[in-house]
């Protein structure tokens, strides 16, 4: 009996341990890890960051989500991108000569530069996009629980423009700034991605 109580006394600490481990990761903070060049220079492809589980959804918060059943080129569940929140429910989005406008109105956008924001945007609005989409075809404006989203670096990133909308409920959450954040990433000043 003494030998049970003994391990005992170090496994109930272990697995408490764990649980609590595995319920932080589940509903409050999880590690993702950037897959491609789509958001530099702001994020570099193989960087791990903190993605917070019930952080606010806002306009230029970048997200990660599971694009299975949304990008048609996704093909198993848990593929996770990782893309800047361009417009929100109700928001019209438009692209004229590289500027953005949510709502007609013109976006900052200095977390890129003037190539990364005109290089593949082109100029269009959501109709225009929509023409091409699987669903949502003739929207104008961003549906009620989806988002529009697009990579930072818009002439590789596979993103909203292609594909469409993200709904809510396939966002695992809104990435913050990892305090092991690249060189590459400090000399872009990712405290961007927050705001």
């Amino acid at each position: 009996m003494k030998t049970i109580k003994e391990i005992l006394s170090w496994v109930i600490p272990i697995v408490a341990g764990i649980l609590i481990a595995l319920a932080i990761k589940q509903f409050v903070v999880t590690i993702a890890k950037v897959d491609g060049p789509s958001m530099e220079p702001n994020l570099v492809n193989k960087e791990r960051m903190l993605v917070w589980r019930n952080s606010d959804i806002k306009r230029m918060s970048v997200i990660v989500f599971d694009a299975y059943g949304e990008d048609p080129s996704a093909t198993t569940k848990n593929t996770d991108y990782v893309k800047r929140v361009i417009g929100v429910p109700g928001d019209t989005v438009a692209s004229k000569n590289g500027n953005l406008y949510v709502n007609g109105k013109l976006v900052k956008q200095n977390f890129i530069s003037e190539y990364e924001r005109t290089q593949g945007t082109g100029n269009w609005d959501l109709k225009t996009l929509s023409k091409n989409w699987s669903k949502n075809v003739g929207v104008t404006k961003v549906p009620k629980g989806q988002y529009f989203v697009m990579g930072d670096h818009r002439s590789v990133s596979n993103d909203g423009r292609y594909w469409g909308f993200v709904p809510k409920d396939k966002i695992a959450g809104v990435v913050k700034v990892p305090f092991w954040a690249t060189d590459a990433t400090k000399r872009h000043n990712v405290n961007k991605l927050a705001e």
